[in-house]
């Protein structure tokens, strides 16, 4: 592996995105009311929507006479998967409906472009079940709590997110054997903090969306921290640089190296041959000159303190599996001054074909900055890069991040749980979206919550029977299942 500190600048201007004709990002000339909607002119958007879209049409799921096999999007999205671990992707999606759901997301992209929507865009998490959702280190050390996953990130109609998340509540509660009453209760909840979060928001200044944030100190005054709560900051408290060179490096010959488990952890010398060890040495330097030009300029200059030692593959998550997922690690001023980075690969969001408003050719770029839109605050090393036609995106690794184990919670704490996601998701949309029109949309009533715990049953029994579907091709041999490393 080439070694050396990653130096060399190039420009780069950052251009402007475009939401549903909508320029965000560039400051305009007020040229009256046509450029700038009044806040009665918003609120008018929101509640003529209602006339196009009734709140109540939002729990409506009715599986289409030409529905694809579910199976065949599934196959589909492994096309340009690395074929040793598609097994893994399977087995790890085989091990519970719930599971089996978060590797669908192309399939409810699909599900989605058939349901009712209000017309109004945001800026999409594009898979927000609630294993998307956790703790993370902030630039200052704090811990908050936000989405965390971004790979399908696009604009699109709110709904869809808010749609997914409740669904994965339902699911979550029948894994734990709750009855239907909770199911649709815990749905609706997500649905109802949503809500009541939007309208808020609604009423502040934009400076104050933009400020609004859920830190670990903040949710533990609001709200008596749940057992698998307080597991998951603890958790994610020790879950930093140091505990991942602890854990997937070690010293050979004088020297540190990423650890050899495959098949979840491989470096690149383990799996290439020396041709292709050399030509990866060759790109590298580019890839990463890439990268560095995303970042602010005191950030590169962060990145130049440190040089590469060694990068390896590693297999990541559920829905993930398959995609080129890499470690990097790089070296301070010693030895013991270690940093990982995850590179990961970005292809086009499951939502661009089925009405998402695609703002983004670089699929790591697109990543990025939904990212950094959505968050309220996001990684100071996350970046973007590309090699040819691949695309990835840079964070490091880890970063104090836990997630809430549903397993562990009971009635009450998933109803907490839900509460903040459904908050935190709308505080996302806020931030991208028109709230002003989407809060006069949902209204003070609860039909729109009620709709949604609706909608999460029913599509919770749709993903079930797709589950079903999805076992019988593995038992009749259509897929294989490798169950081995399933954690």
């Amino acid at each position: 592996m080439v070694e050396g500190p990653l130096l060399g600048a190039t420009a780069h201007t950052v251009g402007w995105a475009l939401f549903g004709g909508v320029e965000v990002g560039r400051l305009r000339l007020d040229r009256g009311s046509s450029a700038y909607p009044s806040v009665a002119e918003r609120r008018l958007r929101g509640k003529q929507a209602r006339k196009v879209s009734p709140r109540s049409a939002a729990g409506v799921w009715e599986s289409p006479p030409d529905r694809r096999d579910p199976v065949d999007i599934i196959e589909e999205g492994t096309r340009t998967a690395l074929e040793s671990l598609v097994p893994i992707r399977y087995g790890r999606m085989s091990a519970t409906p719930f599971t089996f759901y978060r590797g669908t997301a192309a399939i409810m992209a699909a599900d989605l472009r058939t349901t009712a929507t209000s017309g109004i865009s945001a800026q999409l998490c594009g898979d927000a079940h609630l294993s998307n959702f956790g703790v993370y280190g902030a630039p200052n050390r704090s811990m908050v709590f936000d989405i965390n996953d971004f790979d399908e990130t696009l604009a699109g109609p709110w709904e869809w997110d808010l749609k997914r998340l409740a669904t994965s509540f339902v699911l979550a509660s029948r894994e734990n054997g709750w009855d239907a009453d909770v199911q649709d209760s815990v749905a609706t909840a997500c649905a109802a903090s949503y809500r009541h979060a939007m309208r808020t928001f609604a009423e502040m200044d934009n400076l104050e969306v933009w400020y609004s944030r859920l830190s670990i100190d903040e949710l533990a005054a609001l709200r008596k921290p749940t057992k698998p709560g307080k597991k998951a900051v603890k958790k994610a408290r020790e879950k930093d640089s140091e505990r991942a060179a602890r854990k997937l490096s070690e010293v050979v010959d004088g020297r540190r190296r990423i650890v050899h488990e495959p098949p979840l952890v491989v470096p690149i010398k383990d799996f290439l041959d020396a041709e292709q060890r050399n030509r990866v040495e060759q790109v590298l330097p580019e890839l990463f000159e890439k990268y560095r030009a995303t970042l602010q300029n005191n950030r590169q200059h962060l990145l130049d303190s440190y040089r590469l030692i060694d990068i390896a593959l590693k297999v990541v998550g559920v829905g993930s599996v398959g995609t080129r997922a890499f470690i990097a690690l790089l070296q301070g001023h010693d030895e013991d001054d270690l940093l990982f980075l995850q590179i990961k690969e970005a292809g086009i969001s499951v939502l661009a074909q089925h009405g998402g408003l695609s703002w983004r050719r670089d699929p790591g770029r697109r990543v990025v900055e939904g990212q950094r839109l959505i968050q309220a605050t996001s990684d100071i090393l996350l970046g973007w890069s590309s090699l040819g036609d691949n695309h990835f995106y840079f964070r490091q690794l880890w970063d104090m991040k836990g997630s809430f184990d549903t397993s562990l919670a009971d009635k009450h704490a998933l109803h907490q749980y839900a509460g903040i996601c459904g908050w935190t998701l709308a505080r996302g949309h806020a931030r991208s979206g028109d709230r002003i029109a989407i809060a006069q949309y949902l209204g003070k009533g609860d039909v729109f919550d009620s709709a949604i715990g609706d909608f999460g049953v029913r599509y919770a029994n749709q993903a079930e029977r797709d589950y079903q579907t999805f076992m019988a091709a593995a038992d009749g041999g259509r897929i294989q299942l490798d169950t081995s490393v399933n954690k």
